[in-house]
């Protein structure tokens, strides 16, 4: 079971596969390559920083746009 809530300023790993609309291997995948990095929780149930989170959603939103125009 997954813990429901973060401290203020971070997300669990549901929020924030949620917030990027990815999978939990495409998560692993970005803490793997060094794109987002735990900032709490534990090993089990890490939490990540709301900002670190919020700069890869704008990479990928502006990503995308580029690709539309």
């Amino acid at each position: 079971m997954e813990r429901l809530y973060a401290r203020r300023g971070h997300l669990t790993a549901a929020q924030t596969r949620q917030a990027l609309g990815i999978s939990a291997g495409a998560l692993r995948n970005l803490v793997y390559r060094g794109h987002l990095t735990r900032s709490g929780g534990t090993e089990r149930h890490p939490t990540y920083a709301v900002t670190d989170v919020t700069a890869i959603a704008a990479d990928r939103a502006k990503r995308a746009a580029r690709m539309a125009a």
